[in-house]
């Protein structure tokens, strides 16, 4: 292959990427959020800083199910979402998040440093029930609940358009080959082209429970606060560096200066 060949590649291996170049377009993605609060100190430990935490110590746990997206196929996503403020804007900071399928873990972590683990999340109808369930090496580490559509926000879709338009925030980490970090950046998303589809809000319920892998229950749960269940198409575009550990550090190591 010339140069120009392996810099038009759009991930690894060069021998059937892993995915294709983007951006993704996603198709009647369903989400399940539950919000509830939880130990303040827990979410201020679980923030990097620059971000500081919002008043209220409430956790977001989503279960997302995405039947239709490019260049990722069919999939489900599990976890947890921490609200905060980074230069006065309140955004969402993305603290776990566990799928099954490859795809969109390597192109998550690679791309926007999405925290992906593999595991196995569903999202359900069960009777009169909306369950989220999420398991980690064969053990049930979260199951949420939400009574289905009691209550629906009809409407033009503002409250689902505002909620999946606020920025994402996560903790970008890539390690070098001499195995110290190369990349550590705060990087922000905001989807775009969203069209809201339905939007419910509802009774809720979460159940985590303590596992080394997958540490959920590490931001227990205090009060539910309620819950939302809505449906939506979107696109997710590239991102933007908003933070940038590895030149800071070099700033003040070349300043000989002492970190604040």
């Amino acid at each position: 292959m010339r140069r120009e060949d392996v810099l038009r590649l759009p991930s690894m291996p060069a021998a059937g990427p892993s995915y294709p170049a983007g951006p993704y377009r996603f198709v009647n993605r369903e989400f399940l959020v539950i919000t509830y609060e939880t130990d303040p100190d827990l979410i201020r430990a679980g923030l990097p800083e620059p971000l500081e935490p919002i008043d209220q110590p409430i956790v977001h746990y989503e279960w997302i199910k995405m039947p239709d997206s490019s260049g990722f196929g069919s999939y489900t996503e599990s976890g947890l979402v921490i609200p905060a403020r980074l230069d006065g804007e309140e955004v969402n900071f993305v603290s776990q998040m566990y799928l099954d399928d490859d795809p969109p873990i390597a192109a998550g972590r690679e791309i926007w440093g999405f925290p992906k683990k593999y595991a196995h999340p569903k999202l359900e109808i069960v009777k009169d029930t909306l369950t989220g369930t999420l398991e980690y090496a064969g053990q049930l580490v979260a199951m949420g609940t939400m009574g289905y559509k009691h209550e629906s926000m009809a409407g033009n879709g503002d409250l689902t358009r505002a909620t999946l338009s606020k920025t994402q925030i996560n903790l970008k980490m890539i390690p070098g080959v001499d195995g110290r970090l190369e990349v550590c950046q705060l990087v922000a998303i905001n989807l775009v082209d969203i069209v809201p589809k339905g939007s419910w809000m509802g009774p809720g319920r979460l159940h985590l429970v303590p596992h080394v892998n997958a540490p959920v229950a590490d931001f227990p749960v205090r009060r539910c606060l309620g819950a939302h269940h809505y449906i939506a198409d979107l696109t997710l575009p590239f991102g933007r560096v908003v933070h940038d550990y590895v030149k800071e550090a070099e700033a003040v190591a070349a300043t000989g200066l002492a970190a604040e």
